[in-house]
């Protein structure tokens, strides 16, 4: 349990108007996955005024060097980590407002809003000098959207030590404390034939049908999405989905090309090779009558997980959660695949996803209310404290 006095301490030193100027500031800078090294920059540039050390690391990515910085209480305990990226999806760019209280723009929701409520987190533990143990890592880096990225400054951080003893991530989740989750892989489906586009009045008798060919394979992935639902073991369930269908340049060309791209999620940890492999073994079944030629390309983003709900980890951060909000978090399953899924993969740690209530994301239409980055922001700073002072 948090002393009354920190918990106040922590809420009175928000300052809400600096948390806004910082996330809007991130917002103001465009950044699409692969070119987010001017957004990089201008964070680490924010956390140098505002009187933090920063690191430049590579990190397998030197367009874009990733951002890093800590704060040390100067004492042993655990090492709490901050861990977000400052890339975003590519869509057209949406400058950054705040309106009625709620901040508007690309990146907003997913997730510089959630980054600058980290800085702040981080400023309150230094200005109120209430974390007695322990340090706090902050983490900042591009490559994460797929499929434009592959995640490959995350892992290089990671293989280099940039790691804590668990760690945080700003996803825009707020109701519920995911301590399990899909892992997920995205695929790409290319159906060609010989031969050139041409009038559908002039199609030639023989030339193949990449259109149905293409048809016919998406259906027979939904009739395994149909399958999966009784397969699925419970309590998550495993899916695949298709979302892009494309073929021809108008509406009334035989086109030679057609082109289909997905997602496969599963729920049992280590069965993502056998998951996409059935996913590649019916696109080809499915195309093997239509005298066309297949090309199947599939990139894991990340492996399913499990917590354990007597973490130290989960019990320090509902320990936080509580005395920010006077509730704890009810237990669930993150919808979506991020960050925390290749921490656990590959560093090993506890990491729990907890966001702002925010939206829109991966749309035009980005907002979050300025009231749920200053909880957030508690939240954080609490959650380091309850757990960095625990050895």
């Amino acid at each position: 349990m948090l002393a009354e006095s920190i918990v106040t301490a922590v809420k009175e030193g928000i300052d809400r108007d600096r948390l806004v100027e910082r996330a809007t500031e991130l917002v103001r800078v465009p950044s699409p996955t692969r070119n987010a090294g001017p957004v990089a920059d201008r964070f680490a540039a924010i956390l140098t005024s505002d009187g933090f050390e920063v690191e430049r690391v590579d990190a397998d990515w030197p367009e874009s060097p990733a951002v890093v910085t800590r704060l040390d209480s100067g004492r042993a305990g655990r090492t709490l980590q901050f861990n977000g990226h400052l890339d975003t999806v590519h869509l057209p760019f949406v400058e950054p407002s705040v309106r009625d209280d709620i901040l508007r723009g690309s990146g907003a929701s997913d997730m510089k809003g959630g980054v600058a409520a980290f800085v702040e987190a981080m400023c309150v533990l230094r200005e109120t000098a209430v974390l007695d143990a322990g340090s706090v890592l902050m983490t900042a880096h591009d490559h994460h959207e797929g499929p434009w990225g592959d995640k490959r400054q995350l892992k290089a951080l990671i293989r280099d030590g940039y790691v804590g003893d668990a760690v945080l991530l700003p996803e825009y989740l707020a109701g519920v404390l995911p301590l399990r989750g899909r892992g997920m892989g995205i695929f790409r489906v290319v159906v060609t034939c010989l031969g050139e586009p041409i009038h559908e009045v002039l199609r030639p008798t023989d030339l193949p049908n990449v259109v149905a060919a293409a048809a016919r394979i998406t259906d027979r992935l939904y009739q395994l999405a149909e399958d999966l639902k009784a397969r699925s073991p419970g309590p998550g369930v495993d899916t695949v989905f298709v979302g892009q269908l494309e073929a021809g340049e108008i509406y009334n060309q035989a086109p030679v090309e057609a082109q289909l791209a997905g997602t496969r999620r599963w729920t049992i940890p280590g069965s993502g090779d056998e998951a996409i492999e059935e996913v590649e073994s019916i696109v080809e079944d499915a195309a093997q009558s239509y005298g066309v030629s297949v090309s199947f390309t599939a990139t894991r983003q990340g492996e399913a997980f499990e917590i354990d709900e007597g973490d130290a980890f989960v019990e320090a951060f509902q320990t936080a959660h509580t005395a920010s909000t006077g509730r704890a978090l009810p237990v669930g399953e993150k919808p979506f695949l991020d960050d925390g899924n290749l921490f656990l993969a590959h560093a090993g740690i506890p990491a729990i996803t907890h966001g702002p209530d925010a939206h829109g994301a991966h749309t035009m239409d980005e907002w979050v209310p300025v009231d749920e980055l200053v909880r957030v922001a508690e939240v954080y700073a609490l959650t380091a404290i309850s757990f960095c002072g625990e050895a």
